[in-house]
């Protein structure tokens, strides 16, 4: 289905066209200017005026009516035909047009019969059509390029806000898994009397503050990603005797670097979502930080009992991969690699945003 021009795109076009014709009579006028004696000079400036008229009315017709309709239909038989027949009949119509209603104004020459008109055919392409079709290979030259470049804009328009949805999709992502379990052990320690009642509340309404409003945000420092996770992990801290969780942590933090927010704590969730809680057997979740003025370097393993692959966790890491490529293109790198029963992923991102 051909897509309808909005009311920009028109109005946009007007003014070129009215800057492109102006532009092309005033040119054809300056090259005649001087060549001539007066009289001479003032009809053939009547002779352009009227060819340059046929010249707007035939590229139209055949870049919105031949081209639209059939060209970019892929119907080029057609097209080739009703161009030719076109081109004729234009021609035509321009030669009658001069020869019996514009010369009649300002000369008395013998008027050249309806016959010639239409069956000269040599003193048409020559006088006529190659007039009409110059003026229209430019015009619909510039035209390609307009559309291609307005087709161009649109398609990454629609990339960017589609990409855009996608990514307020992911941030929305919180395991209700994590959430419902965390409300329930909130509700066990009020019930009795826990000091760390007050304290798990805080931390999971830090968490979720977080995710609804800065979890919209394009970027978010280093240090409000790890402090959020502090607060996840001692939240799901709650669920586990220390026996069955170890957390070691290593933060370097140098620079005060950005990253897309909510980047590392999806990592953080998947460790312990794939690590902790398929197993029953004592959990090592390792945490790496470090950031300079050049780089951020993020790096996490868990270690895993039994088998289990990337592919396990691949709508996770595909989440994440694709945010990236999101915000920085090809600048970082993400990788994956796991041996021993170790699972490790690490991220190398820019120091700072666009």
């Amino acid at each position: 289905m051909m897509k309808t021009p909005s009311g920009t795109q028109i109005r946009q076009t007007l003014y070129f066209q009215l800057f492109f014709w102006t532009a092309l009579f005033l040119f054809g006028t300056a090259r005649m200017y001087g060549e001539y004696e007066s009289g001479a000079f003032k009809e053939l400036v009547i002779y352009n005026f009227c060819h340059w008229i046929f010249q707007i009315a035939g590229a139209n017709f055949i870049y919105f009516v031949l081209i639209r309709r059939f060209f970019d239909r892929k119907r080029y038989v057609e097209f080739s035909l009703y161009l030719v027949i076109s081109l004729y009949l234009i021609s035509v119509i321009n030669r009658f047009f001069l020869v019996y209603i514009a010369e009649p104004l300002f000369t008395h020459e013998v008027k050249d019969s309806i016959s010639d008109i239409f069956t000269d055919i040599p003193y048409l392409l020559i006088h006529y059509t190659f007039t009409i079709i110059s003026g229209a290979f430019i015009f619909i030259s510039i035209m390609f390029f307009i559309r291609y470049r307005d087709e161009k804009e649109h398609t990454i328009q629609l990339q960017k806000e589609k990409t855009e949805l996608e990514l307020q999709s992911l941030k929305s992502q919180l395991n209700p898994h994590f959430l419902f379990n965390t409300l329930n052990n909130i509700y066990s320690l009020s019930i009795s009397h826990s000091d760390k009642t007050s304290q798990s509340i805080s931390q999971l309404s830090d968490i979720l503050d977080y995710i609804l409003y800065k979890g919209q945000k394009k970027w978010v420092s280093v240090s409000d990603e790890l402090a959020i996770i502090e607060h996840y992990i001692a939240l799901e801290g709650l669920r586990y005797h220390d026996e069955r969780l170890k957390i070691q942590k290593n933060i370097r933090l140098n620079s005060p670097n950005t990253i897309p927010p909510l980047l590392y704590l999806t990592l953080v969730e998947n460790a312990f979502k794939h690590g902790v809680g398929k197993s029953s057997e004592t959990t090592e979740i390792k945490i790496h930080m470090e950031t300079n003025s050049q780089y951020s370097v993020f790096t996490i393993e868990n270690s895993f009992s039994g088998r289990q692959t990337a592919n396990e966790k691949g709508i996770g890491l595909q989440n994440i991969q694709r945010q990236l490529q999101y915000h920085y293109h090809e600048h970082f790198t993400f990788s994956i690699s796991q041996e021993n029963h170790i699972f490790k992923v690490e991220i190398t991102t820019p120091s700072h945003d666009d």
